[in-house]
């Protein structure tokens, strides 16, 4: 939702990795299921309403070659054994696969890597969106670039939402409950914020209204941070129950409504994604209206 902001506000050229590969060696699946869940992946981005004359989607799989992997290999030069050790933190059990993945994703940084988008632009500057845990690939890829003769890539790093349990709990694939997910229906939604969502009102109506909510520990306040457009709203909401004069209940409702016309947009866009469009996106090809 964000990269697609970035996208909106700059009218700028994307380019979206799916590290397949990736996938394939750290959660041990064979390389056609990890292909098959990147062309999944890819419909439930570009359902997030893309610009397909600014996008460019790919796969590792299938695009890893030529000038991209002359950069993978400029780069893997410059780190050491003992510093990719320290910074991913890999031990003697690892396979060698996951200990030559980072020029993998370091490289998409750099213009020089998408000859077909960006050939004589090497000036060009990167920004990424991207995730905190994200991080340590592009700490390297910012140490490195510079020794190689590339510009540093710019990050804006964004944060996990908690777990619905809380902060102290973890979203867990195992555990369907920890969060809200895009195939979840209204029905799920509803449920999971009533039962799961923690909250930091008090134990009584009596209590709530004397001391009202602790927005720091509030889960279904934190998730409307993420999620409700309105500022004012969301000022409005935050003072009123944190003041007591808003209930628990109240403010799930707000949220079980705004999460579930958000799944419920995304499932009515995904289902309009067809497999021509993901080739669409995914081919190589240059994108001459880009920058207008």
């Amino acid at each position: 939702m964000f990269t697609k902001y970035l996208q909106d506000a700059f009218k700028v050229p994307l380019v979206i990795q799916l590290t397949d590969d990736e996938k394939c060696m750290w959660k041990n699946l064979t390389v056609e299921e990890s292909q098959r869940l990147a062309r999944e992946n890819a419909k439930d981005i570009i359902a997030c309403g893309f610009d397909v004359t600014r996008t460019f989607i790919f796969s590792d799989f299938d695009y890893v070659g030529g000038a991209f992997y002359k950069n993978m290999v400029k780069v893997g030069k410059c780190v050491t054994y003992n510093k990719v050790v320290g910074i991913f933190g890999f031990t003697g059990e690892d396979h060698i696969g996951k200990v030559s993945f980072p020029p993998v994703q370091a490289v998409p940084s750099f213009p020089s890597s998408f000859p077909h988008l960006f050939s004589g632009q090497d000036n060009l500057r990167c920004l990424i969106p991207c995730a905190i845990d994200q991080d340590p690939y592009f700490r390297m890829t910012r140490d490195v670039a510079p020794r190689i003769g590339y510009h540093k890539p710019a990050l804006i790093e964004s944060l996990f939402f908690p777990a619905l349990q809380g902060e102290t709990g973890k979203m867990s694939a195992s555990d369907p409950n920890s969060a809200i997910y895009v195939t979840d229906s209204a029905k799920d939604i509803k449920s999971k914020i009533n039962k799961f969502a923690f909250s930091g009102g008090q134990d009584t109506i009596e209590k709530h209204r004397e001391l009202g909510a602790d927005l720091e520990v509030d889960i279904p306040y934190k998730y409307l941070k993420f999620f409700l457009d309105d500022d004012i709203e969301l000022a409005y909401i935050g003072k009123e129950y944190g003041a007591g004069r808003m209930l628990t209940g109240e403010v799930k409702q707000r949220l079980i409504q705004v999460l579930t016309e958000i799944v419920e947009r995304h499932r009515r866009a995904r289902a309009a994604v067809t497999d021509e469009m993901v080739d669409a996106f995914m081919a190589v090809r240059p994108l001459p209206n880009m920058f207008n």
